[in-house]
């Protein structure tokens, strides 16, 4: 799969409190994963780094075997929820981080199906068959406003309390975790992103980058730029994975070929010789 990630602390913060990654083990599957450190709270860039800690710890473990979706799913709430508690058990050890907190947004992507499940309003979205879907809803005020029909997608993108969140990892102790199925297909690509890239960058923007064929790291630059050029005011994070094979993925893929293939010649030349001497 090809892959792309960049962040960046954008034009006014002073540090990043945005921690994510791209994590790829010897059986195919691969793991996106971005956190946001909550900037009103003590600590952010220390929760964000310890839940990405948390995540691919687990992640890299040798029995983690996820073969379907209900195993993915069910290994990514295992995994948040340890990561919640993690989260809570180092504030309360270390006083000079208590009350802080992070978002998730995670995804177990492998060439048959992705995976996503979050926590907070960091964002998957997912090209498909160059459509434009967002993944996940936003636990945020402004979002269950909306969903209750008193304020519209429109007003919630700038609302004024568009950054207060119902809930993140790190600040109780159970979480409602969202998780979501995709059966993506070839050529399909899914995002992670903080909100420092939605709060600056349209959807529609958002689905002429993806949609461009161009690498996906130079999409992750590009993303960075846009943010950036359009105030920059917050950290900005993003993942990008593609469901193609790569070209050192084709070049494993033809030398098995061919080796099966003389492998087969082997075998049936080893016949003729056995029928030549009966």
């Amino acid at each position: 799969m090809e892959k792309g990630f960049q962040t960046d602390r954008g034009r006014i913060r002073s540090h990043n409190e945005d921690s994510g990654g791209l994590f790829e083990r010897g059986d195919g599957c691969l793991l996106a994963v971005v956190a946001d450190g909550m900037g009103g709270h003590q600590a952010g860039d220390v929760a964000s780094a310890l839940a990405l800690s948390v995540v691919r710890r687990e992640w890299e473990k040798e029995e983690t075997r996820l073969e379907t979706t209900d195993d993915a799913v069910g290994w990514l709430c295992r995994v948040v929820a340890m990561t919640n508690k993690e989260i809570m058990s180092h504030a309360e050890s270390h006083p000079e981080c208590k009350g802080m907190g992070t978002t998730v947004v995670l995804a177990v992507c492998t060439r048959d199906f992705a995976v996503v499940a979050h926590v907070g309003d960091s964002r998957g979205y997912w090209l498909c068959r160059d459509e434009l879907r967002r993944v996940t809803n936003d636990h945020s005020l402004v979002y269950e406003l909306v969903r209750q029909g008193q304020i519209s997608a429109q007003e919630a993108e700038t609302h004024p309390r568009k950054n207060v969140l119902m809930q993140a990892l790190g600040t109780e102790g159970e979480v409602n975790i969202e998780t979501h199925v995709l059966e993506w297909q070839t050529d399909d690509v899914l995002m992670l992103c903080s909100d420092g890239l939605t709060n600056h960058v349209s959807d529609e923007t958002i689905h002429e980058v993806l949609a461009s064929g161009e690498p996906l790291q130079t999409q992750a630059d590009e993303f960075i730029r846009l943010a950036n050029s359009a105030g920059g005011d917050d950290n900005i994070t993003l993942t990008l994975v593609r469901n193609a094979e790569t070209a050192d993925e084709l070049q494993e893929e033809k030398v098995r070929s061919s080796t099966n293939e003389e492998d087969q010649n082997a075998e049936g030349e080893r016949r003729d010789k056995a029928g030549d001497a009966g």
